[in-house]
C-alpha cells in the first residue's frame, strides 16, 4: 500500500482558547477536489484521511456530515481507498480535552455513526498517534489540557486508548472485515551517560504503553506500578486485557528524525537525530507485537539544495525494504503529507503562519521534487513487491468492489469469525441514537 495523507490535526492551544486546524490553514476545505487530483497524479491509491472531528461531531448524537458526505463520495467515485483518521490530536470544544472520562464512550458513538453512514469504508486509524497525543497534551503541556504531570499523562493515555478500543469494537459491528492500521510514533531514548541509563530504560518502557494497552498486552512490571501509582485502577487496566483486538490490526508506525532522543542524568531529553533509524526501531516494536507493519508517516523539509527530502525518501524506503528482506511482514509505506504543512516547526504550539515544506506538493498544489521521486518510486515498485510474496497481500476491498459478491462473502465470513471471539465490553454502553 503506497499512501499519503491530508494533515487534519486539530489541537487547541492557549488554554483551549485557540483551535489549530491544519485542514483550514492548508486550504483543504476549499481545494479538496484539487487535492484528490494530486493524490491520483502521484499514482497513490491509499489516502490517510478523515473529516474534521470538531466540525462534524456537534453534540451527543448530533452530527454535521455535509463535508464528509461530499468528500467521501468523491473518494469512492475515484476509487481511492481511505484509511480513515477519526481523531487527530484534538476533540470538539464541548468534550473539552482528554482528561474528560466521558471521551471514550462519546468517541465510540461517533465512530459507530461514521461506520454506519459509510459502510464501504474498511480501513481505519480511529485515534492517531495515541502516545504522542497524550504526551504533548498532558505531559509536555503543549496542547489541549496543557498539563505536565505523570497523573495527567496516564489519565489522558487511558482515555485515548480506551476510546480507540471502543471505536474499533463499534466499527466491527458495522463492518466485520474492518482493518485497523495504528499510526503510532516509534521512539527510542539513548542514555547520554551511565548515570542516565535508568531514566532511558524507563522512557523506553513508557514508549510502549499505548500499544501495550491497545493490543491487550500485559505491561512490564515497572510500567504497571507507574500506571497504578498515577491513577489507573485495576479495573481500567483489565478492560484492555479483556478487549484484545490485535488480530484485526496492522502495526502502523511513524518515524521522523525527531523520534530518537538523548537522555541526560536529570531526565532532560533532547533530539538526538537519526541514530538507529527506522529499521532497528521497528524491529523492536515488531518483536514485541508480532503484527504486519506499515510505515504510516515520514517526511523531511525540502531544504535549500532541493534534494534533502528526496534523499530522506530513498533512505526510508531502503529501510522498508530491509525489513521485508529480514522477514518482517511489511505491507505499506506513507509520505506524510500530501501538501506542505503550517507551523509544525513549533509542533503547532504557536500560530506563526510558517509554511513547512514537507509535502509532496506545495500549498499552491505544485509538485515538489519529493513528489516526483515518490511518483517514480511507486511506478517502479508497485508490481515488484506483490510478486515477491503473495502471502503479504492484505484482504482489502477497494471502494469500487464493495457491492461485489466476493466482498460480501468476505465480510460475512468475518462476521462469523467475530461471533467466536471472546470480547468483553464491560459496563461501557456506547449505544446512542444518531442524527
Amino acid at each position: 500500500m503506497f499512501a499519503t495523507g491530508i494533515e487534519n490535526s486539530i489541537p487547541t492551544i492557549n488554554n483551549g482558547k485557540t483551535r489549530v486546524d491544519e485542514m483550514e490553514v492548508c486550504g483543504h476545505y476549499e481545494r479538496w477536489r484539487e487535492d484528490f487530483d494530486c493524490v491520483q497524479d502521484i499514482g497513490i491509491n491509499y489516502l490517510r484521511y478523515g473529516p474534521p472531528l470538531h466540525k462534524t461531531y456537534l453534540a451527543p448524537g448530533k452530527y454535521d456530515w455535509e463535508f464528509a458526505d461530499i468528500s467521501f463520495a468523491e473518494l469512492r467515485r475515484r476509487d481511492i481507498t481511505p484509511i480513515v483518521d477519526l481523531c487527530h490530536f484534538g476533540v470538539p470544544d464541548w468534550i473539552g480535552n482528554f482528561q474528560n472520562p466521558d471521551f471514550p464512550v462519546l468517541f465510540a458513538r461517533y465512530a459507530a455513526a461514521f461506520a454506519e453512514r459509510y459502510p464501504w469504508v474498511q480501513l481505519y486509524t480511529p485515534v492517531n498517534e495515541m502516545f504522542i497525543c497524550a504526551m504533548f497534551s498532558a505531559k509536555y503541556g503543549w496542547w489541549n489540557e496543557q498539563m505536565k504531570t505523570d497523573q495527567s499523562f496516564v489519565t489522558a493515555l487511558k482515555h485515548i486508548v480506551k476510546a480507540n478500543v471502543l471505536a474499533m469494537l463499534e466499527i466491527l459491528k458495522h463492518r466485520a472485515d474492518a482493518i485497523f492500521i495504528q499510526s503510532e510514533s516509534s521512539e527510542y531514548f539513548h542514555a547520554d551517560s551511565p548515570a542516565a541509563i535508568h531514566q532511558a530504560e524507563l522512557m523506553n518502557a513508557r514508549r510502549f504503553l499505548s500499544l501495550d494497552l491497545n493490543y491487550g498486552r500485559r505491561v512490564d512490571s515497572d510500567m504497571f506500578e507507574y500506571l497504578m501509582d498515577n491513577g489507573m485502577a485495576k479495573e481500567e487496566y483489565h478492560f484492555f486485557l479483556h478487549n484484545r483486538l490485535k488480530q484485526h490490526c496492522i502495526l502502523g508506525n511513524d518515524y521522523y528524525r525527531t523520534n530518537e532522543h538523548r537522555v541526560f542524568e536529570n531526565g532532560h531529553t533532547t533530539a538526538s537525530g537519526e541514530v538507529f533509524g527506522y529499521t532497528e526501531i521497528t524491529r523492536q516494536y515488531y518483536n514485541r507485537y508480532r503484527l504486519p507493519v506499515m510505515h504510516t508517516e515520514t517526511n523531511l523539509v525540502e531544504g535549500p539544495v532541493g534534494d534533502e527530502a528526496v534523499h530522506w525518501l530513498w533512505k526510508e524506503w531502503a529501510n522498508v525494504l530491509r525489513l521485508r528482506n529480514v522477514g518482517i511482514p511489511t505491507v505499506g509505506f506513507t509520505w506524510y503529507s500530501l501538501t506542505d504543512q503550517v507551523d509544525w516547526d513549533t509542533a503547532l504550539r504557536e500560530q506563526n503562519g510558517n509554511v513547512n515544506a514537507l509535502g509532496l506538493f506545495d500549498l499552491d498544489r505544485n509538485i515538489r521534487n519529493v513528489g516526483r521521486a515518490y511518483k517514480r518510486l511507486i511506478r517502479d515498485w508497485r508490481e515488484v513487491l506483490p510478486a515477491s510474496s503473495l502471502c503479504l497481500v492484505v484482504p482489502i476491498v477497494p471502494p469500487s468492489h464493495y457491492d461485489m459478491a466476493h466482498a460480501r462473502e468476505q465480510e460475512e465470513k468475518a462476521r462469523q469469525r467475530l461471533q467466536t471471539e471472546e470480547i468483553d465490553v464491560g459496563e461501557a454502553n456506547t449505544s446512542q441514537e444518531t442524527t
